[in-house]
């Protein structure tokens, strides 16, 4: 006796192949999430970088300043 193979496509319904909307905006808010919070640290170590450094990046203690005032979601 062979055992009955059942297709794939029967065994996952439609709507378990599409990832739902739910999960598409779960993603995109994780994804800026991790976004802000990349942006917020790179501001952290902006503001500690020594002013020597700061002039071989071409960039002014004001300019650091401006760029730290940012909150963390404006680019």
């Amino acid at each position: 006796m062979t055992a009955r193979t059942i297709p794939h496509t029967m065994l996952v319904s439609r709507f378990g192949r599409r990832p739902s909307p739910f999960m598409i905006l779960r993603r995109v808010h994780l994804r800026l999430l991790a976004r802000w919070y990349d942006r917020h640290l790179q501001r952290l170590d902006l503001a500690g970088i020594d002013e020597h450094l700061l002039r071989d990046l071409g960039l002014t203690p004001q300019d650091v300043r401006r760029e730290c005032a940012k909150s963390f979601w404006q680019a």
